[in-house]
């Protein structure tokens, strides 16, 4: 039996080379070293053992750590048997998640069951860590603390994927209406892997050495749940991590396989308000008023700017109005015009340039078409959700041990996005490495016919027609988080 190989992880190289000690290059050395490879046998023997420690690109990093994954192929019956044994108990427990979800900040019973489940595998709990959050920790000898999230809130979606099992729960509203509540984003399969594993790892503790975190999170749907996690006192009450893994289910992948990404995962998520006042009037008599519809207009065109002639064209960004409301009648002018913008972008530097630049526009044009006073611009700042960043290396070191257990076929690299999730705020709040990878969710028979012309669309999470293939993704996803979490613990004590 081959040696386990061991892939240290941390920071990326570029333009760290100095500070690292480190010339440039012994940097694009290292940088090669950590390129994905295609199989564990096809790695070169520099690679082995090799120890990386660099600065995190993340601006709230702390020093930086270095962090070996091993793939334990010695232990990769035992996981499989396991899996076997209590997958129609996790494929049972998912689909009673999945008929009973609950609303961001309302994960009480979803919370509670977590709860259970993490006690009956041994962990010690810990529960309402800011709103409903739940903490289960199992210290198990020396060795690193990692720590694995998953979270538990729905969306208000009226399910229509005519399952057996589907959503019927509806809440009312402040008017009186009622809309359907749904795990439309496969957050049922993020606690049931996060169920699996932390059973999984419980079950082989005399296989490794080390401290789980386990992380069952709230309100990640509305940005909030890192957040009220980490004020609750995530890393002062308990162990600070040495890594911080994770999934999120794919819409767009086959069942059975996982996705990667390096570095910039997720955007930065910012929602802002903006009032643009004019002077009433009648719409026969334009020249007696000041129209704020017309200020709007000219401000929301000014605004596309910001990302094509302002923003240095290798960032990233995005600005979108996503509703505008003003007046009341097709005759009368209105005296205000509200919008509210969703705005995009990775690096701090560039969120910074970006929001600056809306409030600029925004002032300069409506003092320009004369308006009586300067719009109000108001930032939320209470939902603004922090872009998730995969550690290169950590990611690189995941990839390798993933196409080892899961076969090269079914691991594939996938572009970043510019959607929100709060995870990366783990990380970046510890300086941690922190790593979320894909899960392939769909029959790839649905994915073959969404390709072919004229072929039916895959249902997009957040849709009311999003439903993953219990058993295969909740298999892949519990043998590949395991398999991550193992080969970053630490070895058995002798």
């Amino acid at each position: 039996m081959p040696d386990p190989m061991t892939l240290p992880v941390h920071g990326i190289c570029a333009g760290t080379h100095s500070a690292a000690g480190l010339s440039p290059r012994g940097c694009a050395a290292v940088e090669r070293a950590l390129r994905p490879r295609r199989s564990f046998r096809n790695a070169s023997a520099s690679r082995l053992g090799l120890l990386i420690m660099l600065a995190s690109a993340l601006p709230a990093a702390a020093d930086p750590k270095a962090v070996a994954v091993r793939e334990r192929t010695h232990l990769r019956h035992d996981i499989v048997r396991f899996i076997d044994a209590e997958l129609p108990g996790w494929v049972a427990l998912y689909k009673e998640m999945h008929a009973s979800p609950e609303l961001s900040l309302m994960e009480e019973k979803s919370a509670a069951r977590m709860a259970g489940l993490f006690r009956k595998a041994g962990y010690d709990v810990t529960e309402r860590v800011g709103g409903f959050g739940v903490v289960g920790l199992l210290k198990n000898g020396p060795g690193p603390t990692i720590l694995i999230r998953g979270d538990m809130d729905a969306l208000p979606v009226t399910e229509e994927t005519g399952l057996p099992y589907a959503s019927n729960v509806k809440i009312e509203l402040g008017d009186g209406s009622h809309v359907g509540v749904m795990h439309a984003c496969g957050h049922d399969v993020h606690q049931t892997v996060l169920a699996g594993t932390a059973q999984l790892l419980a079950a082989l503790k005399d296989r490794w050495s080390g401290t789980v975190l386990l992380v069952a999170q709230p309100a990640e749907e509305v940005g909030k749940g890192a957040r009220m996690m980490i004020e609750a006192g995530l890393f002062s009450r308990f162990p600070r991590p040495d890594a911080c893994i994770a999934l999120h289910d794919a819409h767009d992948l086959p069942a059975g396989t996982v996705g990667w990404t390096s570095g910039w995962v997720n955007a930065n998520v910012d929602s802002v308000d903006v009032r643009i006042y004019g002077k009433g009037g009648h719409g026969a008599y334009p020249h007696q008023a000041v129209d704020p519809i017309i200020a709007a207009a000219h401000v929301m065109v000014a605004w596309q700017t910001i990302v094509s002639r302002r923003v240095e064209p290798v960032e990233s960004a995005v600005v979108t109005v996503g509703s505008i409301h003003g007046g009341t009648k097709h005759n009368i002018i209105p005296a205000h015009v509200d919008l509210q913008l969703t705005v995009r972008s990775y690096k701090d530097e560039i969120r910074k340039q970006v929001l600056d630049s809306i409030g600029q526009i925004a002032t300069d044009t409506c003092r320009a078409l004369g308006c009586p006073r300067p719009p109000d611009i108001s930032l939320r700042k209470e939902e603004f959700t922090a872009a998730s960043y995969n550690d290169p290396a950590l990611t690189a070191a995941a990839a390798d041990l993933f196409r080892a257990v899961l076969g090269d076929d079914n691991v594939v690299e996938k572009p970043p996005t510019m959607g929100g999730e709060d995870f990366g705020l783990y990380a970046k709040t510890t300086g941690a490495p922190g790593m979320m990878f894909w899960l392939g969710a769909v029959e790839r028979s649905a994915i073959e016919a969404s390709k072919r012309p004229g072929g039916p669309p895959l249902p997009a999470m957040h849709s009311s027609r999003f439903a993953p293939v219990p058993e295969p993704t909740i298999r892949t996803g519990v043998r590949a988080m395991s398999s991550l979490a193992l080969g970053l613990l630490g070895e058995p004590r002798s």
